[in-house]
């Protein structure tokens, strides 16, 4: 593993919260981290809201008044990177991890590897442009709970022609059901 001793990763992360977030980290550093609330004086989380690209933690130069990175390092935190991807999007969601050994420093290929994932993931999570205004419709109409005769109903379509919108979607969506299309839909700001 790359980073055994923990890592925190957000995809497409918008205003405030990511599209998904995973945090892998050391329980008591989460706690710790939490407790004293260290995300706003956080130079690594700093590091990656105004960058992009990776830097090792030992490379970043802003001020860390509350001393967040020697505190990392007694829960075993010693060795860390940091990677930001951003690829201009009119949203102005951006990706990040952050990466963390306790036994030496991170190499260049490790780097080139983790930045490389998080720059998939970023582009796996950006919603699809191709869904129909139509498509679109009949998912928002799903999704306020109304039925598939009322969809048509009030579309004035017929109940075929809304299924095959709902199967468009999904496909466009990768979603197994016309709920979860929904769900993405709605997720992906498309709703």
């Amino acid at each position: 593993m790359v980073a055994p001793t923990g890592y925190y990763i957000a995809l497409r992360v918008g205003f405030a919260f990511p599209m998904e977030e995973v945090n892998a980290l050391p329980q008591p550093w989460i706690d710790h981290y939490t407790k004293l609330r260290f995300m706003l004086h956080d130079p690594v989380t700093r590091w990656v809201y105004s960058n992009t690209g990776a830097v090792r933690w030992r490379d970043i130069d802003l001020p860390d008044p509350m001393r967040v990175l020697d505190q990392a390092q007694t829960f075993g935190l010693r060795y860390g990177l940091a990677v930001s991807y951003f690829d201009g999007n009119t949203d102005g969601h951006r990706s990040f991890g952050h990466f963390a050994r306790s036994d030496r420093d991170f190499e260049d290929d490790e780097i080139a590897a983790l930045a490389g994932y998080i720059e998939r993931r970023h582009r796996e999570k950006a919603p699809p442009t191709n869904l129909t205004h139509a498509e679109l419709e009949a998912l928002g109409m799903l999704r306020e709970g109304m039925r598939l005769k009322q969809i048509a109903h009030d579309l004035g379509v017929s109940e075929g022609a809304v299924k095959q919108r709902l199967k468009n979607a999904k496909t466009k969506l990768g979603a197994q059901t016309s709920a979860q299309a929904a769900a993405l839909a709605k997720e992906f700001g498309l709703l």
